[in-house]
Parts: C-alpha cells; sequence; structure tokens
C-alpha cells in the first residue's frame, strides 16, 4: 500500500461480513447494490467500518476492522446468488480490494478522527459509505498494522 491517498472510504458492515470479503478480497455494501461501489475507484484507500460483530447483534463493537486499496476500475456482479428470504434473491454487485492481512481491528473511539470530531457523526454512516479524508485513513491504517 502507498504511503499517501488521495481518495479514501469507509463502508459499513458487521465484522462478520467484514471479515468475510476480507478473506475473499472485496467488498459488496448497501446489500448488494451498485450505487455507492460506483463511487470508489483504482488505488483509494478502503476502511471497513462496524459497527457489531455480526448483522443484527444488540451489543455494539464500533471498531474498524479491515483496511486495504481498491484493486478494480468497476462495480462487478457477483457469480453466486444470494437468498434474502422473503425479499426474494439476487446477484450482489462488488469491488475487489488488496485487504492488508496484517491489520487487527480497533475500536473507533482509541482514534483522533476528522470522522469522529462531529458530535452526531455516526449518522452519516447510515449511507454505509462514507469519504474519509486522506490523513483519517492514514491515521486508521497506522492503528491498525502497529
Amino acid at each position: 500500500m502507498s504511503d499517501t491517498m488521495e481518495r479514501a472510504w469507509l463502508g459499513v458492515v458487521s465484522a462478520e461480513h467484514a471479515a468475510i470479503g476480507a478473506d475473499l478480497g472485496w467488498i459488496q455494501l448497501n446489500h448488494g447494490k451498485r450505487n455507492n461501489l460506483r463511487r470508489l475507484r483504482r488505488g483509494d484507500g478502503f476502511v471497513f467500518y462496524s459497527p457489531t460483530q455480526r448483522l443484527g447483534d444488540r451489543r455494539p463493537l464500533r471498531a474498524v476492522t479491515q483496511v486495504g486499496v481498491v484493486a478494480d476500475d468497476a462495480p462487478y456482479l457477483a457469480g453466486e446468488t444470494m437468498d434474502m428470504g422473503s425479499h426474494g434473491s439476487f446477484r450482489p454487485w462488488r469491488r475487489d480490494v488488496d485487504f492488508d492481512t496484517t491489520a487487527r481491528p480497533v475500536p473507533i473511539h482509541d482514534l483522533t478522527l476528522e470522522l469522529t470530531a462531529a458530535a452526531n457523526w455516526g449518522y452519516s454512516l447510515r449511507y454505509g459509505l462514507v469519504p474519509l479524508t486522506p490523513a483519517d485513513f492514514t491515521t486508521i491504517r497506522a492503528a491498525m498494522t502497529a
């Protein structure tokens, strides 16, 4: 990974889902929708923020759990179909990311970030993808790989 990033992003998923994506080298956001993935460019920094360990958990985790760099040029449809129960099945959109395999989760409140400086910073997470400053990305990556 390069030392500086021009652009970086924070995606919101459970730690369990972040680990699956990191193990397989891809990201999937907003239940497989394409829109947010179109904002990313090859070389952008990417961080997974996990509010919980598993989807639906009540106990908060609130940690950055994976870090990497976008490694492709455009979103693509997954080869497999996902079953969403009563919502039907679909093929999700994904992006490839080169994840740092040495990274470890870090509680977000242990970090001093521009992202979390505002009292209501968590409100922006509802969109599933939040821009990060290059400085915030560098701080997060350094903490996760220390």
